[in-house]
């Protein structure tokens, strides 16, 4: 059995990773440009000034895509880039370059799917108060507006926010990204909310402004557990405690999605998290919870879990074994939790599941004969594109697959120092050459994945 007629192969990127053009033609900054300046914040103190200097080279990256056979490519749009104060004042340069991306793509037969949120908050709103300011939802919602305005008589697949859960934990509790916050859970709880009235608002302006008919999707993060055995009762327990709440677990995929697709918060949250609560207003819920087509998924990794008998969701984080096999990043190889999180998301949720990022970081340099072999890339990739395969297999719509990423770019706080792209960046140079990968990728397309067996 292969992938089902349709499925979309693609591969991904954000804005900020790859544009470079960070103060040209009239963009304005963002939390990143200002935490890049930030003495140790990103590592070798690197930044996205010029990146993968995508801005000037898009041509030639669609060229790549083309080259590689690519179906669909997801991209983010810079929201300072279009709106250099947030609100207010449209940067027409901005929005010209997104038009001729648009085309290009569309000219080489390539699929967009657009991200309007990958990260790079404007600077000038993080002034205001950022995801704390009840404003906030408005903000997003303009912006929203003036891209789909633009852009939506040729694009039809929209995805509101990427990874919600990263860039507020991360970015507000934990500090380690943009913008570098340490909040206390009073606001960051009041962050996601606002967050997720946002993502409400957005997928209301794009449904009504869309001139074509369009698909609308999240793309969050979460934790993904793998169940130690396939009994059927460790699998029930695992699911139970996929969508579970935990006091000291800001990442619960409950807390985060089922507003997005039920309409309230968990139970068992609002238990555990009411004390650091904001009011929610009456209408807010409402708002949140708009007709969703897809479930995206950004699944790296997954643990594995051990339950005990004497309560119903006592468990323990099975430790990998010594020598575990793991990526650059240091993350664990999992290829289960492909099969396992758009299973269990799946069933809770009923929405098709498209995989909108899934790769690894891998130690890929130029060889001596001028190409980058990167045989750990195939097999891990082959690895995971079978564990979904068995997911589709076994009753899970899946929708399609974008690996992460179409090229090297700048990851985040660790800089230039991770290699997630099927094509190799010479930073120096610009100069791109693509990787075995990108080329073995090419076949898993043509053949609609039965390659993989």
């Amino acid at each position: 059995m292969t992938f089902q007629k349709g499925f979309i192969w693609g591969a991904a990127t954000a804005a900020y990773q790859i544009e470079g053009a960070a103060f040209e033609d009239g963009k304005g900054p963002s939390v990143w440009d200002m935490c890049c300046r930030r003495p140790g914040f990103v590592k070798d103190g690197d930044t996205g000034d010029i990146a993968c200097d995508h801005y000037h080279r898009y041509k030639e990256d669609v060229a790549i895509m083309k080259e590689i056979g690519l179906q669909a490519y997801r991209m983010s749009v810079s929201w300072p880039r279009v709106l250099p104060d947030g609100t207010g004042r449209v940067n027409e340069k901005g929005l010209d370059f997104y038009d001729k991306l648009i085309d290009e793509l569309l000219n080489n037969g390539i699929i967009p799917y657009i991200t309007l949120f990958h990260w790079d908050y404007p600077y000038e709103l993080y002034k205001k108060g950022g995801w704390l300011n009840p404003e906030s939802p408005e903000w997003f919602a303009e912006y929203a507006r003036i891209v789909v305005e633009r852009l939506s008589d040729r694009v039809k697949h929209w995805i509101t926010l990427n990874e919600p859960q990263c860039f507020i934990i991360l970015g507000h509790y934990d500090g380690i990204h943009a913008p570098g916050l340490k909040l206390d859970k009073y606001d960051i709880f009041q962050a996601i909310h606002n967050t997720l009235l946002a993502h409400g608002r957005a997928v209301e302006t794009i449904r009504q402004y869309s001139k074509l008919p369009c698909e609308v999707g999240i793309a969050p993060v979460g934790n993904t557990y793998i169940p130690e055995t396939s009994s059927e009762k460790d699998i029930k327990k695992t699911r139970d405690v996929m969508f579970a709440c935990f006091e000291d677990n800001l990442w619960s995929n409950s807390w985060w999605m089922d507003p997005v697709y039920f309409g309230k918060y968990p139970e068992d949250g609002l238990a555990k998290y009411e004390r650091w609560l904001s009011q929610i207003k009456q209408d807010d819920m409402k708002i949140i919870h708009q007709p969703l087509d897809f479930f995206g998924c950004n699944i790296y990794q997954g643990v594995r879990v051990r339950f005990s008998d004497e309560k119903p969701l006592k468990f323990e984080y099975v430790k990998n074994k010594p020598g575990y096999d793991q990526t650059a990043i240091k993350w664990p190889v999992t290829p289960e939790a492909l099969y396992w999180c758009p299973r269990f998301f799946y069933e809770r949720y009923g929405k098709p599941v498209l995989i909108t990022e899934n790769g690894l970081s891998n130690t890929d340099w130029v060889s001596v004969d001028g190409k980058v072999h990167d045989p750990q890339r195939i097999d891990f990739l082959y690895r995971y594109i079978k564990e979904l395969k068995r997911a589709a297999q076994d009753g899970v719509e899946a929708k399609g697959y974008f690996t992460w990423s179409l090229m090297d770019n700048f990851e985040w706080a660790q800089g230039y120092n991770e290699r997630f792209g099927l094509v190799h960046i010479d930073y120096t140079t610009q100069k791109r050459t693509i990787k075995d990968s990108a080329y073995w990728y090419k076949t898993v397309i043509e053949s609609n994945g039965d390659v993989i067996i």
